[in-house]
This record gives structure tokens, sequence and C-alpha cells, in this order.
């Protein structure tokens, strides 16, 4: 019994050692996982059937691109509308409005659509998908006090990055099969999306945090109470009382979004995140054609090595996110907890993004999988951010990040296939092998957008290690528009 008093509620720690779960609490965060690797399964496909929706449907490297690219034409929009719209609606009837959307837009490829349908569905999907990762970190912060968040939200962020771990040799393996098809890859995302819809509607609930369920925090027990009181104590003290935000977040008064958006942590933010999108775009629409024609990987095994740097992404996202969780528990910021070491991390992601053009063969594979894999921590950057406002606020301003930041989404995609077409690449045609030549070739249009992603990535990384302080902003606008108010 005196372990269930002292240990921290709704923490893993304490379920165990309790010997009983907060059932409802990880139940959802676990459905969330599979929300997200969805999403990323839904991103990867379109990477994993490019030789054969190219070569079937007569698409040129540039076009194929374009396609890669209006998966983001939507997203932003939508983020920031969501976003939004999500400080007044409970998240969790988006997010079920999100999983039977991503589902039923699969279909129309498995039943035989063309290049333009291709094109309408990955633009209605990205516009669909792009306020996934604000709305679910939204979610599952509803479930769990401030202190105790790293976890489910680390745990939300490998979610991520699990898709295409998951979905690459499956979706390859269907590919492949001589009666199914690159088409049914798409069917096969349809179908798992619609049956998480259907458990997320038996069994999503909002928590007992969220901003939408503030009439159930008297039956929350003691622990609510106890930070009721944390909260109206809070109030009386003086906003730089504690160094660090996390001593405060959830007592956080509404601030105007424009100061928020203006603040020179967010354009930071904005900048580094753009950087992870355009790796994302990249692995997402290049990376299995990068394999095959630059490495010269045979196709059974380029559904595993494109895994590769999701499972280090997974891996990084993992280590950052107890790192921090670590940190902040003994005091330290959420600056140095959390903002540098982001920055450090997409820092050494820009260095290997130098180093791809100078290397080949497996040493290119390793190279890319460091590279692009630490570039896989973008959902860091909204969980920083999140710590500068209150949580009615925290939707709107993660989802104009995530929105403002896929933009690095819209031009990855686009620039590579450009760069290929300028270095006069031209796609095979069907079942015949690719020349050597054109490889080359290939190999020198996606070396060009090597070198300047990784320079950009040094220089943001850099800045983020300077500016990206949630603890200084988050005072700084509650003494310019609370206290001084």
């Amino acid at each position: 019994m005196s372990a269930e008093r002292t240990l921290p509620p709704h923490t893993l720690r304490a379920a165990v050692s309790n010997r009983r779960m907060n059932r409802r609490a990880w139940l959802v965060t676990g459905l969330l996982v599979l929300f997200q690797i969805i999403n990323f399964a839904d991103k990867a496909v379109l990477g994993l059937v490019a030789d054969s929706a190219m070569r079937d449907l007569k698409l040129t490297a540039g076009e194929f691109g374009f396609i890669g690219s209006a998966f983001f034409f939507l997203f932003a929009i939508a983020a920031v509308l969501v976003g939004f719209l999500a400080g007044k609606v409970p998240t969790r009837w988006i997010l079920l409005a999100m999983g039977i959307s991503w589902a039923v837009l699969q279909f129309p490829m498995l039943f035989g659509g063309g290049a333009a349908i291709l094109l309408v569905t990955r633009i209605l999907l990205g516009g669909a998908e792009g306020p996934a990762t604000p709305i679910t970190l939204q979610h599952v912060h509803g479930w769990f006090s401030a202190k105790e968040r790293g976890l489910p939200s680390s745990m939300v962020a490998v979610g991520s990055t699990l898709g295409p771990i998951i979905a690459a040799p499956v979706l390859a393996a269907i590919i492949a099969h001589p009666d199914l098809g690159w088409r049914w890859a798409f069917g096969f995302l349809g179908i798992v999306g619609l049956v998480w819809s259907v458990l997320w509607f038996l069994m999503g609930r909002e928590g007992p945090h969220s901003h939408t369920a503030k009439k159930t925090r008297a039956a929350a027990g003691p622990a609510a109470e106890a930070s009721d009181a944390d909260a109206a104590d809070a109030d009386a003290r003086p906003a730089k009382e504690a160094a660090s935000i996390t001593e405060r977040a959830d007592m956080l008064k509404l601030v105007p979004i424009r100061a928020v958006l203006g603040s020179k942590m967010f354009i930071v933010a904005v900048l580094a995140g753009a950087g992870c999108f355009w790796t994302q775009g990249f692995l997402t629409t290049w990376s299995p054609k990068y394999l095959a024609a630059v490495v010269s990987l045979p196709p059974a095994t380029i559904g595993l090595v494109s895994t590769f740097p999701w499972i280090l992404g997974a891996l990084a996202l993992l280590v950052l996110g107890y790192s921090s969780r670590f940190l902040m528990r003994r005091g330290v910021t959420v600056r140095w907890a959390l903002g540098a070491l982001f920055g450090a991390t997409l820092l050494v992601s820009g260095i290997c993004f130098l180093v791809l053009p100078n290397v080949s063969g497996g040493v290119a594979v390793a190279v890319m999988t460091v590279g692009a894999g630490l570039a896989m921590i973008y959902p860091l950057a909204p969980t920083a951010v999140a710590f500068c406002v209150g949580s009615k606020q925290r939707a709107a301003i993660m989802a104009t990040l995530t929105g403002l930041a896929s933009i690095g989404g819209v031009v990855a995609p686009a620039m590579v296939g450009a760069l290929m077409d300028k270095s006069g690449y031209i796609p095979a045609p069907k079942g015949v092998r690719e020349s050597a030549e054109m490889a080359a070739r290939l190999a020198d249009g996606m070396n060009s957008s090597f070198g300047s992603i990784g320079l950009y990535l040094v220089v943001v990384g850099i800045i983020c290690v300077l500016f990206l302080n949630p603890d200084r902003t988050a005072s700084s606008l509650q003494k310019k528009f609370v206290f001084n108010g």
C-alpha cells in the first residue's frame, strides 16, 4: 500500500508496482501508437510502389516526385485548421474522422485508379493526415499529468517511426506477390485503417487532464485536487520563481496566439521541423529508388533496408525522450533537456548528409541510415514548443508548427525528382533493368539534394541549440500578457 501512495499516478512504474494498470490511459496510448504507425505506413507506401507505379502509369521522375510532394499540398492548411478546432472539440472525434478518411482514400488505387486519381488521393490523404501528430500528442497529454507525459509522448512519437518499419516488409511482400501487386498495397492499408477506426470508436475516450473534461476533475480523486491546489498557489507566485517551465506548464494562462507564432523560439522550431519533413519526404518517396539504383540492392532486400532509418529514428526518439525526462525531473530546463538535445541531433544528421555524396555501397547505406534516422525526431519539436502555452492552446500551436514545417515535405520529393531530371535520368521501361549510365545520373541528382539538405540541417541544428527555449518564451509571454495584463 505504501508504494501505491508514494508512486506518481498514471505512470507505468506505478502500474507495475501496484499490480494494476490505469487501463484506459495506457489502452488509449496503445491505440494512438497504432494510429501513428498507420499514418506513416500511408506515407511510406508511395516510395515502395515507385518502380511499379512509374512504369505502369508511365510517369517520369519529375512527375512522380510531384505526386510525392502533392501529399503536403493540404497538409499545412488542414493541420492549422484542425489544430484550432481541437481547442473546442473533443479530440476523440477528430481522431476518428481522420482514421476513417485515411482508410477510404486508399481504395480508389486498389480499384484501378490512374495517375490523376493517385495525385488527387495523395493530396486529400495529406490533408487528412496533416493534423495527426499534434492531435495525437494533445490527446495523450489529456491522460497524464505534466511531469508524466514524457513516456507516453515518446511512445506515440515512436509510432511514427514504427509505421515504415512494420509496413515496409509487409507491403513489399504484397507488391511482389504475383496475385496481388502494387495496387493491393493501398488496399491493405485501407482495410487496416477501417479496423483501427472501429476499435477507436469502441474504446477511445477523453482523458481527465483534457481541457474538454473539466467536469470530471472532481471525480479524478486526490491527485486532481492536489493539482488544482498547486495551480491556485502558483497563480499567486511570480512567473520567474521556477527556472523550468515544467513546474507550471499546466497552470499557464491564455496568451495571444499571434505572440507565440511570432516568437523567436517558434520560428526556429519551424525551420528545424522543415528539415525533418524534408527527410521524411525523401524517405517516403525516393529512398527505395536510391537503394535499388545507386546502392544496387536486390528487390528482396530493399524493403528490409528501407526500414533501417526508421528503426534508428525510433531508437533516437526513445533515447532523447528518456534523457529529457530524466533531466527535467532533476530540474533542468526544457531548453537544455529537450531543445538543445533536439538541435544537436539535427546537427549530426546534417553532417551525415554532407558526407553521403562521397561514399558508396554499404557505407552509403550506413551513412544514409544515420543521417535520415536522426532527422526522424520531429515530434520533439512540437513537444518542446507545447511547454510555452496552456492546455487549451497547445493543439493550435503544435498544429500550426506542423503545418508550417511540412513545407519541407512539399519541397523534398519534387526537388529530388527535378534534380534527377536535370541530370538526364530517364526511368527504364517496364521489365527492363536500370542501366549503369542511368543509375549514375540518378545518383548525381540525388547527391545534389543531399548536399543542400546537409548544410541546412547543420545550420538549423546550431540555431536550435542556441534559441529553442520554451522556458524563456513562456515566462516572457506570461509576464507580458498576464501579469501586466
